[in-house]
């Protein structure tokens, strides 16, 4: 597993991660067993990096990675917070901050959180300097090691680069959600603060495996949130009609290098594009973590293939997200 360093958090990680909303909620049942058998399987392959939210199932997540982590002290585990009361920018205040974050560290079994990150707030909270005294208050107190954000477009995530606490910004990044290599990517190199890539599957599109007539269950967000019903549409499909996305996939696979498969080859293109510190896949089993974990693995990809995957972007996607995110 190739390792990249959080310059401001001060850790070293695995390229590839694990997305824990998968062990939490709204990707189907995952029962505590399986959740724990995927997470060793994770490590196993060389992940050091877990994110997750205190949102996810209402702490369930939080509480089975707890569970997992004593004695693995090599883990970095991030988590978010914010997204458990009304989305309103008053909110974001050091009390409720202290409360989340204490909620957190019962949830995980530790005394200080390896890195919290704002959970997608409202947008003028990123422009808010309360917000980020009553940050670095929480790591004067030890609550936590450091504070990120997790963003929805990018001019939130420019507006957290520019502050000089900010370690972290979580971004959607994937082969159907380009934009933030213009001018993300860039901005977060020069000032230090790592990139989390999330969705870097396309909520599982780009593993290859979907076409017209798969279904999702009742309780799974690819069902219920397709068009934007409960939360962002961008975290769904990263906001791409299915169809549409379908197609992409379709004129991406010859683009596979031979003995890896559609998600490998979308994950190890992440992990080329300079600046990325850790591209978090979710799985729901040992064998989609192992899978996802060997990308590391494979060859960077040549110059063909990232210009072929600009291509497809540029015809089918752009039109549809570019403008919005």
């Amino acid at each position: 597993m190739e390792n990249r360093t959080f310059e401001r958090l001060g850790r070293t990680v695995g390229v590839i991660g694990l997305g824990a909303w998968q062990l939490g909620a709204d990707w189907g049942t995952v029962s505590e067993d399986d959740a724990h058998a995927t997470l060793a399987a994770a490590v196993d392959a060389g992940v050091t990096f877990i994110d997750t939210a205190d949102v996810y199932g209402d702490g369930r997540s939080e509480q089975v990675i707890g569970r997992f982590i004593k004695g693995r002290p090599q883990l970095t585990v991030a988590t978010k917070m914010g997204r458990r009361m009304p989305q309103e920018p008053e909110n974001y205040s050091l009390d409720n901050f202290r409360a989340w974050t204490d909620r957190s560290r019962a949830n995980l079994g530790v005394d200080t959180l390896d890195l919290v990150q704002l959970h997608c707030p409202p947008t003028p909270v990123f422009s808010t300097g309360a917000v980020y005294d009553a940050l670095d208050t929480l790591v004067q107190e030890k609550r936590i090691a450091a504070y990120g954000v997790s963003v929805e477009r990018v001019d939130e995530a420019l507006a957290a680069i520019e502050r000089p606490g900010t370690a972290s910004v979580q971004i959607i990044l994937n082969a159907l959600r380009l934009k933030p290599l213009e001018r993300v990517l860039p901005a977060a190199a020069a000032a230090g603060v790592g990139i989390i890539a999330r969705v870097p599957l396309a909520s599982g599109l780009l593993s290859g495996r979907y076409d017209e007539q798969t279904t999702f269950g009742a309780d799974d967000h690819r069902n219920y949130n397709r068009h934007g019903e409960a939360f962002d549409v961008g975290e769904t499909f990263s906001g791409v009609d299915f169809g549409t996305g379908l197609e992409a996939v379709r004129r991406l696979r010859p683009l596979v290098p031979a003995g890896a498969t559609m998600a490998q080859f979308a994950l190890r293109w992440i992990a080329d594009q300079d600046g990325v510190t850790v591209v978090i896949p979710g799985a729901r089993n040992p064998e989609q973590a192992r899978g996802n974990a060997s990308a590391a693995a494979l060859a960077p990809l040549g110059a063909d293939a990232h210009e072929a995957v600009r291509a497809v972007y540029d015809e089918l996607i752009r039109p549809q997200v570019h403008d919005r995110w």
